[in-house]
């Protein structure tokens, strides 16, 4: 109904001619001609049409949120470093040199984590994050396996013997 009344009232307007509707002093705004209008589409389309505008970060919000960001992957990191370490404690036996296994992996894994230490790419430091739990995951699987190995070949060879 509105919308009908607001179209009824353009229309009565659009019919006075336009020396009339410039002269009147009861019309508010004049509408804009057609010869001030906007060049292009382009334009027009800019003008009248609502932009999304993304929020803008102020330098301080902008360093807030990268802090909590690089906090977020220093606890991880810190998390997987110290897993690494507990899961080494189960590497007891030595290599063809007569060195640990759990010296030689400590000693690996502190020299991967300081040659990362200072990256600042988000996608690459999620990446790196990523492998080192994948591997970490890998090798306590293939222990597990191992060590299953040996328990049913102490109870293979148990069960022979008696």
């Amino acid at each position: 109904m509105i919308a009908i009344t607001k179209l009824q009232k353009w229309r009565s307007i659009s019919m006075i001619p336009l020396n009339n509707l410039i002269n009147r002093c009861d019309v508010v705004s004049i509408c804009r001609l057609l010869h001030n209008g906007p060049d292009t589409l382009e334009e027009l389309l800019d003008r009248h049409l609502a932009k999304e505008q993304k929020p803008t970060l102020d330098d301080e919000e902008a360093e807030l949120l990268n802090r909590r960001r690089l906090t977020s992957t220093r606890r991880e990191a810190l998390s997987l470093y110290r897993d690494i370490l507990r899961a080494s404690r189960f590497f007891t036996w030595t290599d063809s040199r007569g060195f640990l296994w759990r010296d030689i992996l400590r000693e690996n894994v502190r020299k991967e984590f300081e040659a990362a230490r200072f990256e600042t790419d988000p996608e690459i430091v999620t990446r790196l994050l990523l492998g080192g739990q994948e591997a970490l995951e890998s090798a306590l699987e293939k222990l597990a396996e191992k060590h299953r190995q040996e328990i049913e070949k102490e109870r293979g060879g148990g069960g022979d013997q008696r």
